[in-house]
């Protein structure tokens, strides 16, 4: 298994472009399965979950080329909508393919998906979604099987705004005959970019990034060319990676709009930041001050997808600060991790109490899931002495190469299986 390595104590500082989101990419691949033809998606991070993702549409009978950050998409093949349990089971999100093969085939089989354990994520509300448009769904063990001859427009109301159900929902109404209206829909970015997808398609999808969201059912698609949105997430956490670092980095193809939240946060942290057009600044040259409360909740509000990054900013922080997580019920499990490299942080049920420490220490630390990993990555990069982080693969799902990117900020890091069993940092 590969490992991080990681001297710590230097400030980043430099510029950095910033990858295409993948929470955007993986639904907008799932949906090209809608129309029949050659689609080009370009600003496609190289990721594990991608791979993973493009693996199972080659499955399907797609062919897929993944060049440097772009990917082209032959869907004229395809000619099965079985996807195998043993890549479902690598992956989450494959579960984003439901329905655009229930619209395009009449019928799916798929599997309870794998993916990061930070909790329970239930299928149910895609299911539900998906039966209120007119699927019968035949469950058995971890099998699924989904029919309909054609899904019909239905009012659909979901209990909880889950992105990946919205995104199920909107992906199957768009072949649907008549008009769908998902309300209490998720707000995310991703779901606005899958609608700006959806829609170059030659769908007809409005109000995404509103809790209503409306669907007028076509009876076909055509093929396009589209750009994914810069990665919120990736962004977030060089920015916090600036800021636990006392550095001073610039980062160029963001969408700070998208991270107004991080933004208020940081700032009240004592972070200087500033914004022009797509280029975000990020300095810090003192320590951070304590947050009384940070709560992760649904878009826009605080994301839960940044909610260990930040934490390791707070373990440095001059005093007391509270961080709430209501997404996820397993999203602490870094908080060992931590305290290994001297956090002071104690969790309460769904809340950690994080005491700020003068500095943190290097130590061999695991990655737990995809945020988590990152957050050691942010707490060895800050911390006094050598840090290795174990188990990167879960990085790697989110990260197009987070050692590269952070070198080029002047970190010293290095992937212990590139070189030999005694790196030697750049």
């Amino acid at each position: 298994m590969d490992k991080l390595v990681i001297e710590g104590g230097r400030p980043l500082s430099g510029s950095i472009a910033i990858q295409g989101a993948k929470n955007a990419a993986l639904p907008i691949l799932a949906a090209s399965m809608l129309v029949e033809g050659k689609v080009t998606i370009d600003q496609v991070p190289r990721l594990l979950d991608i791979e993973v993702m493009l693996n199972i549409l080659r499955d399907l009978g797609c062919r897929a080329e993944h060049e440097d950050q772009t990917v082209i998409l032959d869907t004229t093949g395809a000619n099965s909508s079985h996807i195998p349990e043993t890549l479902m089971r690598q992956m989450r999100s494959s579960i984003f393919l439901m329905g655009p093969l229930l619209a395009r085939y009449g019928e799916v089989t798929i599997y309870q998906p794998g993916g990061c354990a930070i909790g329970e994520r239930k299928i149910d509300l895609h299911l539900q979604g998906l039966a209120a448009l007119g699927a019968e769904i035949e469950e058995e063990g971890s099998r699924i099987v989904c029919y309909a001859k054609r899904l019909k427009g239905a009012d659909v109301h979901l209990d909880f705004p889950s992105v990946g159900a919205t995104e199920n929902i909107m992906m199957a109404a768009v072949l649907a005959e008549g008009v769908t209206t998902i309300t209490n829909a998720a707000r995310e970015p991703e779901i606005q970019d899958l609608q700006r997808f959806l829609n170059a398609l030659g769908a007809k999808v409005i109000g995404a990034g509103t809790d209503t969201i409306t669907v007028e059912g076509v009876d076909k698609l055509t093929p396009c060319r589209y750009t994914v949105i810069p990665d919120r997430i990736v962004t977030g956490t060089l920015m916090v990676a600036a800021a636990a670092t006392k550095g001073s980095v610039v980062l160029r193809n963001t969408y700070p709009a998208h991270l107004t939240s991080l933004i208020h946060v940081l700032r009240r942290a004592g972070v200087q930041i500033a914004v022009d057009g797509d280029i975000i600044k990020v300095g810090s040259a003192s320590r951070p001050k304590s947050i009384d409360r940070v709560v992760t909740s649904p878009y826009p509000a605080f994301p839960t997808d940044l909610q260990s990054q930040v934490m390791v900013l707070l373990a440095l922080a001059e005093g007391v600060s509270v961080m709430k997580e209501t997404i996820f019920e397993g999203r602490f499990k870094h908080v060992d991790e931590l305290a290994r490299m001297g956090a002071d942080i104690r969790v309460d049920l769904n809340s950690a109490i994080i005491r700020g420490v003068p500095r943190l220490y290097g130590a061999t630390v695991e990655a737990t899931d995809l945020r988590a990993g990152a957050a050691l990555v942010i707490a060895g990069l800050a911390a006094q002495g050598r840090t290795v982080v174990e188990q990167v693969h879960h990085i790697d799902r989110g990260y197009d190469g987070i050692e590269t990117m952070l070198q080029q900020l002047g970190a010293r890091i290095t992937r212990a299986s590139a070189i030999a069993n005694n790196p030697v940092l750049p």
